[in-house]
């Protein structure tokens, strides 16, 4: 059984409401955009997991938090792939406990485990890291400098970690990770510019960017969403040819349930901050059990017209992050909500062995 590569525990991210000067003055507590509120998962060895909700839900956040391109509120978030350095993983350790992140007796487990806290470890360390965890972003028309060559994009990681003896190394190192990307041969393309190739070969760049340090674990921020119908299978195609031969474990993020459901193993379910649905993709996307999920499901366009299913229309707009209604967060557009809905908010409840649902209905309760 594959072990957990990732473990993320209650992960929080809150921005600060910026305040007017007579605000400050009357009002003595500060409001947060709480953009992740308290998300759990853990994603295996070899495992695609996704990320599935709306724009504004908070699944690119949770991405950017586990590799700390945003710095998490709270929350622990646990990495035990191949590679850590004992002495990084026994100062992050010690770190966790001044901090209080961790009590003693759970760092020392850490550190048994070899696993490491990824909040803890200091700045500086985070290169080191940031050679096991890399990230696709969405747009490759923003994400690549329009000023260098693809070489010089591909090769800015290995740079800035001080990789490869010499320049023919980096050269090598390059065309190999331009070449896994399925960008062939690799000189004809190594000393263009972004704006001379295509969106699809530009993505082709940004997981270049990506394979070069050789991580294990890869967050895919809507890798897709970019790009026409016609290469989005070619770019999955290639993730998963990846996967096979490189043994990577990727957090896919994405709103379209129907590329989640083609590409991934398990599926977690996120609305404004919480994942309220988690389990197997096909017991998901089959059998849910969660209102919002149900609906998601309902719009997907059907391969054949004459299927006929009824279409779940949400009313209404999803709540101010800065100010979440009590009890369940998407009561206010639910059209099973009742009166516990408002006022406590759900645990989550197993349905099978690995899907849960955090929903009053599925806990007995009964509809109003």
């Amino acid at each position: 059984m594959a072990k957990d590569l990732l473990t993320v525990d209650n992960l929080q991210v809150w921005f600060p409401v910026r305040r007017g000067f007579v605000e400050s003055l009357t009002s003595r507590e500060q409001r947060y955009v709480k953009a992740v509120d308290g998300v759990s998962f853990n994603i295996k060895e070899r495992e695609i997991f996704c990320l599935v909700g709306e724009s504004g839900c908070g699944k690119t956040t949770t991405g950017k938090a586990i590799l700390r391109l945003v710095e998490p509120t709270g929350g622990v978030v646990r990495y035990s792939g191949p590679g850590l350095d004992d002495a990084m993983m026994k100062e992050a350790a010690d770190r966790a406990v001044a901090k209080k992140l961790l009590s003693k007796k759970d760092a020392e487990g850490l550190v048994k485990e070899k696993s490491l806290d990824v909040r803890s470890l200091p700045k500086d360390k985070m290169k080191l890291l940031r050679q096991k965890m890399q990230i696709i972003f969405q747009d490759p028309y923003e994400s690549l400098n329009p000023k260098q060559s693809i070489y010089d994009i591909v090769a800015e990681p290995l740079v800035v970690n001080s990789l490869g003896a010499n320049e023919a190394e980096r050269e090598q190192r390059v065309a190999k990770a331009i070449d896994d990307a399925g960008l062939r041969p690799p000189k004809h393309f190594m000393w263009r510019y972004p704006h001379e190739v295509s969106g699809g070969q530009r993505q082709r760049v940004g997981i270049a960017g990506a394979l070069v340090l050789e991580p294990n674990f890869l967050v895919a921020d809507e890798p897709v969403s970019m790009l026409d119908v016609s290469i989005r299978s070619e770019i999955l195609k290639l993730m998963l040819d990846l996967r096979d031969k490189k043994g990577l474990t990727y957090l896919f993020i994405t709103h379209d349930l129907s590329v989640a459901y083609v590409f991934s193993d398990r599926i977690g379910i996120m609305y404004l901050g919480k994942i309220v649905e988690l389990g197997p993709t096909e017991e998901v996307i089959k059998n849910p059990k969660h209102p919002y999920t149900k609906a998601l499901i309902s719009v997907v366009p059907k391969p054949d017209p004459r299927m006929k299913t009824e279409k779940i229309i949400l009313k209404g707009e999803r709540p101010d992050p800065s100010n979440i209604p009590p009890g369940c967060r998407f009561h206010p557009r639910c059209p099973f909500a009742m009166d516990k809905c408002r006022q406590a908010e759900p645990e989550p409840m197993y349905v099978s062995q690995e899907h849960w649902v955090s929903c009053w209905l599925e806990m007995g309760e009964g509809k109003s």
